[in-house]
C-alpha cells in the first residue's frame, strides 16, 4: 500500500488492526485496572494524570498539562461556576502530528474524574480495588469512564504496533471536572485544541449519542424561625420549607415532561427531564425547630433552552410556590447557581463523522448502531456548542455508574477499541511511522 492512505482504508490493514486490538486485550484490562486503582475524585486527579502523562510520552507523543483555572475561563461561553479550587488540577493532552497531514483531525476525549463512592460498606469489594468476575470489571470509574480512556489508548497503540500512525493530528485528552462543570473540556478549547471531529467513549452501550439534555446545579438556602418543640407553631421549620420548595420544582419538571412539552429528540423518552435532590443539610438540635436548611438540586432542560432561561424558570417557580403554599409564609430563601450550568445539544446525524462511526461499528459488531438521546450531559456539548466541532459519544456496556458496584464489560471495551481504531484509520487516514 502507499505510504499514506485516507478514506475507507485498506481492508487488509483493517483486519490486521482488529487482530492487533484482540491481541492487546490483556494489556487493555491491565491498563484499565491501573486506572481504576487511582481514586481520582474531584480535586484528587493528579496521580492518575501523572500516570497518563508518562504513558503518553512513552508512546512517543508530546504532552501538555492544562491547569483548570476559573479566572481564565469565567468569561467564556459554556463556563460553569467552579465548585472549588485545587492544586495540580490539570488536564493532560497528548498530541500526535503526522509528517504530512492528509486526513481529518480528531479529538479523543475522556474524563479521569469520578464521583464519590457513596456508602463504601455496601460495595462487594473496595471500590478502588478493581475486581474481575467473568466479563465484568468492578470498581468506581471502571465504566464512567476509565474504560473509554483505556479503549482509545489501546486503539492508537494497535495502529502504532503495525507500523502506522494517523495521517492527521490526533489529540488524546484526559480531562477533569466533567462530573461537575465541564470546565476541563472548556479549558482544552481555550488552549486552542480544535479538530474536525471529537469522540468521547462514554459508557453508552455501543449507541451513538444524537442528543443530550442540559443540566443545572442549584443550591437552595432556606431560612426559617427557631422555636422549642413545645410550641412549634411559633417556629418555621426550614427543612420542611425546603421540601415544600423542592416539590414546587418537581411539579414544574412534571409539566416539562408532559408529551406535548417534550423536545422532538426526547419524544419517545419517559420523563426525559430529571430532577434530583442530591444533598441536604439542616437543623441545629433534635428538639428545636430548624433555622436553616440547604438543598443541592440537579435539574435538566431541553436542547435549545439557554442556561439563563432555565435559571429564570427556576426563580419564577420558587416565587410562585412561596406565594401559593400557605406553609411557606414567612420563609426566606436564597438561590445560588454553581456547578453545572450546561445547555442541551443535538448532534447532526447526517455529518460524515457519524456515518464513519456507524460504519465502523457495523464492521466490528455486525449490526446497525442505535441512536441515543441522553437524559444526562456529557462534554460533547462543549466541543459542539462552543468549539463548532462535530462531537458525539460512543462507548462500552456498563452498569451502576454513580452507584454501588459499578462495572464495565471487558469484551465490550475491546469492541469499542476496535471501533475507535477503525474510525481513526478511516477518518484520519494512515501513514507509515
Amino acid at each position: 500500500m502507499n505510504a499514506t492512505t485516507t478514506g475507507t482504508g485498506d481492508p487488509a490493514l483493517e483486519n490486521e488492526l482488529l487482530a492487533a486490538v484482540d491481541d492487546a486485550r490483556e494489556e487493555l484490562t491491565a491498563l484499565l485496572a491501573t486506572l481504576v486503582r487511582f481514586p481520582s475524585l474531584l480535586g484528587q486527579e493528579a496521580p492518575a494524570q501523572d500516570f497518563l502523562d508518562g504513558l503518553f510520552q512513552g508512546m512517543g507523543l508530546r504532552t501538555l498539562r492544562i491547569p483548570v483555572r476559573p479566572e481564565e475561563l469565567a468569561h467564556l461561553p459554556g463556563y460553569s461556576p467552579a465548585v472549588g479550587r485545587w492544586e495540580r488540577h490539570d488536564n493532560v493532552v497528548a498530541t500526535h502530528r503526522p509528517r504530512t497531514a492528509s486526513g481529518r483531525s480528531l479529538i479523543l476525549n475522556g474524563h479521569i474524574d469520578v464521583v464519590p463512592v457513596g456508602a463504601e460498606d455496601l460495595w462487594s469489594a473496595p471500590p478502588f480495588e478493581p475486581t474481575i468476575d467473568g466479563d465484568r470489571m468492578y470498581g468506581r470509574g471502571a465504566g464512567d469512564m476509565k474504560a473509554g480512556i483505556a479503549a482509545y489508548i489501546t486503539a492508537f497503540r494497535a495502529l502504532q504496533r503495525l507500523g502506522y500512525c494517523p495521517a492527521a493530528p490526533v489529540f488524546m485528552q484526559s480531562v477533569v471536572e466533567e462530573e461537575c462543570t465541564g470546565n476541563g473540556a472548556l479549558a482544552c478549547l481555550h488552549h486552542g485544541f480544535r479538530a474536525d471531529a471529537a469522540i468521547i467513549p462514554e459508557p453508552f452501550d455501543h449507541t451513538i449519542l444524537c442528543a443530550q439534555v442540559g443540566v443545572m446545579w442549584i443550591t437552595l438556602e432556606v431560612e426559617g424561625r427557631p422555636a422549642h418543640v413545645l410550641d412549634t407553631a411559633k417556629g418555621i421549620n426550614a427543612i420542611e420549607a425546603g421540601f415544600a420548595l423542592f416539590q414546587g420544582l418537581r411539579q414544574m419538571v412534571a409539566r416539562w415532561n408532559e408529551p406535548a412539552s417534550r423536545h422532538a429528540q426526547f419524544a419517545h423518552v419517559h420523563d426525559p427531564i430529571k430532577i434530583n435532590l442530591g444533598r441536604i443539610e439542616g437543623g441545629e438540635w433534635t428538639s428545636s425547630v430548624p433555622t436553616r436548611c440547604t438543598l443541592q438540586i440537579r435539574i435538566g432542560s431541553y436542547p435549545g433552552v439557554s442556561a439563563a432561561a432555565t435559571r429564570e424558570a427556576v426563580d419564577a417557580c420558587l416565587r410562585e410556590t412561596t406565594c401559593t403554599d400557605p406553609s411557606l409564609q414567612g420563609v426566606h430563601y436564597q438561590v445560588r447557581y454553581a456547578g453545572f450550568q450546561s445547555e442541551g445539544y443535538v448532534a447532526d446525524r447526517a455529518h460524515p463523522m457519524m456515518g464513519t462511526l456507524a460504519a465502523s461499528h457495523q464492521c466490528v459488531l455486525g449490526t446497525q448502531p442505535q441512536w441515543y438521546a441522553s437524559t444526562a450531559t456529557t462534554d460533547a456539548r462543549v466541543f459542539a456548542l462552543y468549539g463548532s466541532i462535530p462531537a458525539t459519544c460512543y462507548g462500552p456496556t456498563s452498569s451502576h455508574i454513580h452507584g454501588i458496584d459499578e462495572w464495565v464489560s471487558l469484551s465490550s471495551t475491546v469492541q469499542v477499541a476496535k471501533v475507535l481504531a477503525l474510525f481513526m484509520t478511516r477518518w484520519c487516514g494512515v501513514e507509515k511511522r
